[in-house]
This record gives structure tokens, sequence and C-alpha cells, in this order.
């Protein structure tokens, strides 16, 4: 698997960190007041926002320290568990794809035969928990537990960094191959990837609407959200706030109780047919980012059978939340959110 080469900043002065949410709110708190239409902006205040974006997203875009600190929990919970159990485990999500918040988890599956997925569970478990009392032990492994839900998850501490462990997670790892090619396809310095920090950022500190352990969105739904911005208005995007900001009008506009979002514009939930979402969106839009062609490639490629109860299904379970999976049009990424945590109104965004 190829990985990310999106450069790292240099690691920020001590105090660096610290700021990040108030210049964060800062930074959103002026651009609530920019007009409706961006065009009405003029091209050097733009670029001066552009700039402070920039400023920004070096203080929470990963460093060179953070790179390597997770490069090597990374590597020692996979010698860990390889050398005691023989198994193989990877990463995937938002470490390898460099586009991690400072205080940003890692994930890591397991592979295994199914038949035995349960025992690993439980092994790897007793590694953790073993390693945990070992006071030689190379790196520091507290608060080891799992979670029993539908897909069973190990969650640790590695030197004060939450490590999530799943198993047999095959969708993950094609989804990183999948955003990758996306980001090469967008090219313009990896404008996919830092859009993708900043909005992840706006979503975690400003708006509190990111977390899928919470009842609130996935990392994954909202990367397809940010997809769907890019497939849509890629030509009139030239840095992450420009894509920040159409992101916030374009969803705070969506009719988020009567349609899905979908990569080619809103499916009616009243008669939900996927293939209805091939209708160029109703802003008229013809020069699409993301090919038919290219599309096809990457879900023969990148697509894995469900697994659980949706196995044999092709239906789209509706939730309060729907966005249609561009490599699986039966999953729906929304399903994380609860009823009772309103998010992409405009109320929540700030822009009424």
């Amino acid at each position: 698997m190829v990985m990310s080469d999106l450069e790292v900043c240099p690691a920020p002065s001590n105090n660096g960190i610290v700021l990040i949410e108030n210049r964060l709110s800062t930074t959103t708190s002026s651009f609530q007041s920019f007009p409706a239409v961006s065009n009405s902006i003029s091209e050097q205040n733009w670029e001066i926002a552009e700039r402070r974006t920039d400023e920004i997203l070096c203080l929470i875009r990963p460093t060179l320290v953070s790179d390597n600190n997770r490069r090597e929990v990374i590597n020692y919970v996979h010698d860990l568990i390889t050398a005691s159990l023989g198994c193989e485990v990877f990463p995937y999500g938002s470490v390898p794809l460099k586009t991690y918040l400072p205080d940003g988890d890692i994930d890591l599956t397991a592979i295994s035969s199914p038949n035995v997925e349960e025992s690993l569970v439980a092994d790897i478990h007793a590694v953790l928990k073993g390693e945990e009392l070992n006071k030689c032990s190379q790196f520091e492994v507290k608060d080891v537990h799992c979670i029993d839900a539908e897909v069973k998850l190990l969650k640790c501490l590695v030197q004060n960094i939450v490590v999530d462990i799943s198993f047999n997670q095959l969708g993950g790892l094609c989804t990183l191959c999948f955003l990758e090619q996306v980001d090469g396809l967008v090219g313009k310095n990896h404008l996919f990837k830092r859009s993708i920090i900043l909005i992840k950022a706006w979503c975690y500190y400003e708006s509190r609407i990111l977390g899928a352990h919470h009842g609130l969105i996935s990392t994954y739904a909202l990367e397809t959200l940010v997809l769907c911005i890019f497939h849509l208005f890629h030509s009139s995007l030239d840095g992450p706030l420009a894509v920040l900001y159409q992101f916030l009008d374009y969803f705070s506009k969506f009719d988020w109780e009567n349609y899905c979002v979908s990569l080619n514009g809103p499916v009616c939930k009243s008669s939900l047919d996927v293939a209805a979402a091939k209708e160029v969106p109703e802003s008229g839009i013809d020069n699409l980012l993301l090919s038919e062609e290219f599309l096809q490639e990457c879900a023969d490629k990148f697509s894995v059978p469900s697994r659980g109860p949706e196995t044999n299904t092709r239906a789209f379970p509706q939730k309060h939340l729907n966005i249609i999976d561009a490599l699986k049009e039966n999953n729906n990424l929304g399903r994380s959110v609860n009823r009772g945590r309103g998010v992409f109104h405009s109320a929540e965004m700030g822009l009424n």
C-alpha cells in the first residue's frame, strides 16, 4: 500500500497547540459574516484569508514530531501482536492518510480468518493487558478495554495516544486507497487532504459534530461530504478556506429531512433509488471532478463484501442523517448519528 506523501509541517512552538481552538474559532467567526455569494469577496481578501488559513493548518496538521511518534506507536503495537500471535496488523484511516488532528487517535486492524476472529479479540486483549502490567515495556500501555458492539473494538492508550484496534476491517484499508486516489486526482499540493484537515478541525473544535462513538458523524462520512464538494465545485476551489466556505454554504442549505447526500446530488428519501442520483445537481454543474469510469474502477478495486446483517441485502438503511457511500451504494455513512444530535443544520453551523 502506498502511504501518503503529504508534506508535514515542522513542530510548532511549545504553546502552539494550545492556541488551536481559539485561532480556529476566530477564523470561523470571521467568515460567518461573509456575503452569501462568495464571488462578492474581493480576490485580495480571499488571498489574505487563505494565507491566514495556511498558518492555522501549520498548527493543526501533522508535524514531523507527531508523525514520528505515531509511526513508532504503530510499529510497536504491530510487532507486539505479530510476535505474540502471528497475525498481521495494518494502520488505516487518518494517520496513514496524514489528515489527523493533533489529538487524533490511531486506527489499526488485525487481519485473520473470520472463524478465529472471536478468539483473536480475546488474545490481543490479553497481550495488551500483559503489556500494561509489564514495567519493562518499551512504551507505556494503559486503559486497555474492549467495546463489545456489533463491530468489536479494542481501545487502549499507548504513550498517551488513543489506539483503536478493529478486526478484519478491509473496508477501512480500501477506503484509504480510494481517498489517496482522489487526492492524486485533485492535485494542487494535496488540496483535498489539506481541506479535510481544516474541515475536520472546524467540525471537532468549533462545531462539536465529529465523533461516531458519541452519536456524531464519522470521519469517513465527513470525508465523503468533502469529496462531494470537490466533485461538484472543484473548478472554483483553490484553497482550503474556499473549500470550507463552500462546504458550510452547501450543507447548511441541504434538505436533510427529505434527501440523502450522494456524489451526484440529492436523492429523495421517500422513493429512495440510488440510481436516481445519476442526475446532475440542481446547481446545473456539468464539470464534475470524478468521471463514471473513475468511480466504477474504484468501486471494482476497493469495494469489499458487507459483513454482518447487511451481507444479503441491497436496501439502503435510512437513518437521521443519510450519506451514500461512493464505493457501496447500500452503505449509509450517516448511520452513526443519533436523532438527538443535530448536525449540518444552518443554526448549528452559524450561517443563519
